[in-house]
């Protein structure tokens, strides 16, 4: 069953200029682009996206560093997507991520992990809806 998830490439990968190697490596593992923008986030939205986290210590933080600069949000669809984009990006921490995922080779540290994924199919939807339209998100079926 074809699921669909959302992406954030964060400010630090933005700054780093990986934007490219990035996507190149979610094509590559067989994602579909429905929808991509290049955007920068107020604290309203990064705070509204984020709201699950409100009550954790390193919720301000996260949203300061989330408005900090650019971000890229993208709509992505594929079979199992959630599961596999998550093997694809690691886990949270750069330094404890296996080799070769995206956060293992781009992020910085547990907070800037130079990427976001959704990590249920009901938050992929959620999520993907958040940044994009459902006029927006073009279907290559």
């Amino acid at each position: 069953m074809k699921q669909r998830t959302l992406a954030i490439i964060k400010p630090d990968s933005v700054e780093k200029q990986v934007i490219g190697d990035i996507i190149q490596r979610i094509q590559n593992a067989g994602f579909k682009i429905l929808g991509m923008k290049y955007t920068r986030l107020t604290e309203a939205q990064a705070k509204a996206f984020y709201e699950v986290h409100k009550d954790k210590p390193f919720f301000e933080s996260l949203v300061k560093y989330m408005t900090s600069g650019p971000v890229v949000p993208i709509a992505l669809e594929k079979e199992n997507a959630i599961e596999d984009f998550r093997k694809l990006i690691g886990i949270t921490d750069p330094a404890k991520a296996e080799e070769g995922t995206i956060r293992k080779l781009y992020g910085t540290n547990i907070e800037r992990n130079a990427i976001h994924g959704s990590d249920s199919p009901e938050n992929g939807e959620r999520e993907v809806a958040f940044f994009f339209a459902l006029s927006e998100l073009v279907w290559n079926r």
